[in-house]
């Protein structure tokens, strides 16, 4: 068969600058993997990858008998668009990803297999079977993840095509580990064991990468938690190829981030590291600091962030608002108190969002009727949270939120970010960044979200009281989706928020039935 292949790298075309110069880098490791495992089981198989309605790069033939579609929630009504046209066309077609892991049953009723794990005999009972399954799809997953993948020399067909795009960084998909050793119960992740992937395809990964000889490559670890077996993997970096030969970007907790650690991180040239924060209140076993709370927090958090930048000079910590723990203006004084302690840092913040069944912690959301119905296509942990807060009114959420990315993002913030980094690349990517991603864009629409809360409706639908969608989500998903919204099939825009909480009360749904 002529299998085909869509990784959606945003939900809407690049708009601001930071986006038309990143957008290309947003692929996914198991897209490649995907077309590598089809033309192994002796099939062809093409990529395309879209932003929005935008085809970014690659491209499928005429001659298609099946698709797969890669999406995050974000993504999915784009998704669910291209779908209802393929099938219109008689082909069949296949969702993967984090939404069909959160949400498949929403899925099911749009494609006709969702899959939750994917291995190798997962995908080939697909495209032995290939069959229509309508109206309601069949779930499919593997029991485990696979114990290996495909490496950087196999995928590298399929990835090119968005390389090419990438004209002033490319950031090279790369993965060492699956799953996560940590239990944070809002992470998909978290139940997932943790393995390393074989050290032999990721020593091979590096070689090659390094003989492609890409301008402007950086080798960027998609592990979920990058270096938890740390020794083993400095080990094996430096056996595959000379210290330094090869940037490196990676997302590491901080309880790995020792300076001993640090030191060796920048022998082997890693330019960037993403701790997580999360909380000053909650959720330290990432950074070894359960016992210490609020301001003692902060202070120490900062003064090993600031340890961390000065070896890694684009350190990004993460934080999320809107936590059970977070009461009053305390936690967003924090986070004003941490920039101003760690001005080097790039702080990047999150809306607590319930993505279905992605993460135990979401049951209890749904227990107490807390999940709205908010589209999928604003569930980028960014534009929307779709969990009523427990110890705010919206409007004061809102407030601190506005209040703290404007701290975060001032003129005098960014300026000192600036300064206060020494290496070249990382204070104009970053101020780049703060400009136009977060200033501007990310910034701008928190404070429009704060106006849409004098609108009667949309405080009604926000607070529980109707499920009827606002119309400033609808207006977005149509100009988002350009001509794919009138393939966008009818009621997508809403949904059942506690279908995870359902399916445990009631009998398992036929969709839900295990491979």
């Amino acid at each position: 068969m002529n299998v085909g292949i869509i990784d959606l790298l945003g939900k809407e075309p690049p708009k601001n600058g930071y986006s038309r110069l990143m957008r290309a880098n947003n692929a996914s490791i198991m897209a490649q993997v995907v077309g590598v495992w089809a033309e192994e089981l002796g099939h062809r198989a093409s990529i395309a990858y879209y932003s929005g309605n935008v085809l970014m790069s690659g491209g499928l033939p005429d001659d298609i008998e099946i698709v797969f579609i890669n999406a995050f929630s974000q993504t999915s009504l784009l998704a669910y668009a291209m779908s209802n046209r393929f099938r219109s066309k008689g082909l069949v077609t296949v969702l993967g990803g984090p939404h069909a892991r959160s949400y498949p049953e929403d899925a099911a009723k749009h494609f006709d297999y969702v899959v939750g794990l994917c291995n190798k005999s997962t995908l080939q009972e697909i495209l032995d079977e290939h069959s229509q399954y309508r109206p309601l799809g069949r779930y499919i997953s593997a029991t485990e993840q696979p114990a290996s993948l495909p490496g950087l020399r196999q995928r590298w067909k399929f990835l090119r095509p968005t390389m090419e795009q990438a004209k002033v960084l490319r950031l090279v998909p790369m993965i060492g580990s699956l799953g996560c050793p940590y239990t944070c119960s809002f992470c998909i992740d978290a139940v997932v064991p943790y393995q390393p992937l074989q050290y032999d395809t990721v020593k091979d990964d590096l070689r090659f990468l390094r003989e492609l000889k890409l301008p402007r490559s950086v080798a960027a670890w998609h592990d979920p938690n990058f270096g938890i077996r740390f020794d083993e993997y400095m080990d094996l970096m430096e056996d595959a190829i000379p210290p330094g030969s090869l940037p490196h970007i990676g997302e590491m907790s901080l309880s790995l981030l020792s300076e001993d650690h640090l030191k060796r991180l920048k022998k082997n040239r890693f330019l960037a590291i993403a701790p997580g924060i999360e909380s000053w209140y909650d959720i330290g076993g990432k950074s070894k600091l359960k016992n210490k709370r609020g301001e003692e927090k902060v202070r120490r958090v900062a003064e090993h962030a600031n340890m961390v930048q000065r070896y890694i000079p684009y350190t990004q910590c993460n934080l999320i608002f809107g936590l059970d723990a977070d009461e009053g203006p305390e936690p967003y004084e924090l986070t004003k108190l941490f920039i101003e302690l760690a001005p080097a840092v790039y702080p990047h913040f999150a809306l607590l969002s319930a993505f279905g069944r992605n993460a135990e912690l979401n049951l209890g959301y749904q227990k107490d009727n807390r999940v709205l119905p908010v589209p999928f296509h604003f569930l980028d942990l960014i534009r929307s949270s779709n969990v009523i807060p427990r110890n705010y009114t919206w409007l004061e959420f809102y407030d601190h939120v506005v209040d703290a990315f404007d701290t975060a993002f001032s003129r005098r913030a960014i300026r000192r970010r600036f300064t206060k980094n020494s290496h070249t690349s990382s204070r104009f990517e970053q101020l780049l960044r703060g400009i136009s991603s977060d200033r501007r864009s990310r910034l701008g629409h928190q404070r429009y979200m704060r106006e849409q809360f004098n609108d009667p409706n949309v405080r009604a639908f926000f607070e529980g009281e109707t499920r009827t969608i606002p119309d400033m989500f609808v207006n977005k998903v149509q100009k988002d989706l350009g001509p794919l919204w009138e393939w966008l099939p009818e009621g997508t825009l809403d949904y059942d928020p506690n279908a995870y909480l359902n399916s445990k009360l009631q009998h398992p749904l036929p969709v839900l039935a295990t491979a």
